[in-house]
């Protein structure tokens, strides 16, 4: 028995087959597919705007038993209408039938594989979460649409990963208007691109070409975390310990299509840890050898951190607005930074402090700036070896782990 929706993807600008609509009491779908069938005398036609008078008019017809076709472009399990029919009709009412979706017609125009992208959307949302995948992963794919095309993704990246290669294809599977155009993100960002971009790729060249892959998606999730300082180069033992980086970054929370701060970064042993969970970091750090470290450091962990060179709070204005920011060191503008971070972050500012009497004036600018604040003393002993092989307890340096923490305000067009 046939089910009464069917939905056919239309592919990469692949013609609708004549087939397709045979039967159809009523046809929905975008005006250029509907204008290219050709449809009886007496079959309804709704030009797919507002999607729920769509799915108003759809229900009406299922419930009356009459068989509804509904015409999408791509294909339409991917990021396409079968989740509103799904979720509205229920699966077993659908009978899909997929198209070509424009991400694999652009990596096969590029001839590369894409079992190892990213795939994101900033259709009809806010670009900020495709823009921090862009920057944390070498190959990702951006579904656009107005106000998140090339052009917003070009200016946002070009601010931290000017090295970027951007692809914009525009009108795939049109033999008249098909382009395929490689740019930088200052190019992209400088250009009016119009509405016919199926798809803009986001490729770090030295790494796009992984090696060969069992397990579709990005780059897995690393095995452990709060890794050892021995994972990182440091200057005097100067580097956040791994017992407060693993509750740092619990609290933090960084996942793909974050952005992270880590503020008075030194050995930016947090912006690495955040980054190999998939998140975009940006580190800021004053002394130019502890630029350096961050940037071997990261090179050594095969991660993309964004390190800026200069004093909190005045260069945190240069950035973009972070989800989590970690605030390492302390001294007399220690409330400041807190502040100006507490003021910009959208869920957690996390403050690791030696100093007992930092605390007070941390926890003011946070409970200021509208957040909950807690804390903790970190004591810990580690093992360590004796003469006679027999072990005894080093105690390491106390830290104070201050953290704000607030529900963030949903942005226009983005899921929670």
């Amino acid at each position: 028995m046939s089910r009464p929706v069917t939905v056919v993807g239309t592919g990469t600008g692949a013609p609708v087959p004549a087939e397709a609509t045979a039967g159809a009491d009523l046809v929905v779908g975008g005006r250029r597919h509907l204008d290219a069938v050709a449809l009886p005398e007496g079959v309804r036609r709704i030009v797919l705007g507002p999607l729920a008078p769509a799915l108003d008019a759809i229900g009406e017809y299922v419930a009356d038993g009459r068989r509804v076709v509904v015409l999408a472009s791509g294909d339409p399990g991917f990021f396409g209408i079968v989740r509103a029919l799904s979720e509205r009709f229920g699966a077993d009412l659908l009978d899909v039938v997929p198209g070509v979706s424009s991400v694999a017609a652009a990596f096969a125009r590029l001839g590369l594989t894409w079992e190892d992208a990213v795939v994101v959307s900033a259709h009809g949302r806010n670009p900020r979460t495709a823009v921090h995948v862009c920057r944390a992963y070498p190959k990702v794919a951006v579904l656009t649409g107005p106000g998140a095309g090339p052009a917003e993704l070009g200016a946002a990246l070009a601010r931290t990963v000017p090295g970027r290669v951007l692809v914009v294809a525009s009108a795939l599977g049109d033999p008249a208007r098909e382009r395929v155009e490689r740019v930088t993100p200052a190019q992209a960002a400088a250009r009016d691109w119009g509405p016919a971009v199926s798809v803009v790729l986001c490729l770090d060249e030295a790494r796009a070409r992984g090696p060969v892959r069992t397990l579709a998606g990005p780059v897995r999730r690393p095995a452990g975390w709060a890794l050892d300082e021995a994972a990182f180069a440091h200057r005097d033992s100067m580097i956040t310990k791994f017992e407060v980086r693993a509750l740092a970054l619990a609290r933090l929370g960084p996942r793909p299509g974050d952005l992270v701060w880590d503020v008075g970064s030194g050995s930016g042993s947090v912006a690495v840890e955040c980054a190999r969970l998939g998140a975009a970091v940006s580190a800021v750090e004053k002394t130019a050898d502890g630029v350096g470290r961050i940037r071997a450091n990261a090179a050594a962990h095969e991660v993309d951190v964004h390190v800026v060179h200069g004093e909190a709070p005045e260069v945190l204005s240069e950035l973009d607005a972070p989800d989590a920011v970690f605030v390492g060191g302390g001294g007399r503008e220690l409330p400041a930074v807190v502040g100006a971070c507490a003021r910009r972050a959208r869920r957690t500012v996390i403050v690791a402090m030696a100093a007992l009497d930092r605390v007070p004036a941390a926890r003011a600018a946070l409970t200021e700036a509208g957040f909950d604040v807690d804390g903790v003393l970190l004591q810990s002993s580690r093992l360590a070896p004796l003469p006679g092989d027999v072990t005894r307890l080093a105690a390491t340096n106390p830290v104070f782990l201050l953290w704000g923490s607030r529900t963030p305000v949903p942005e226009e067009g983005v899921a929670q």
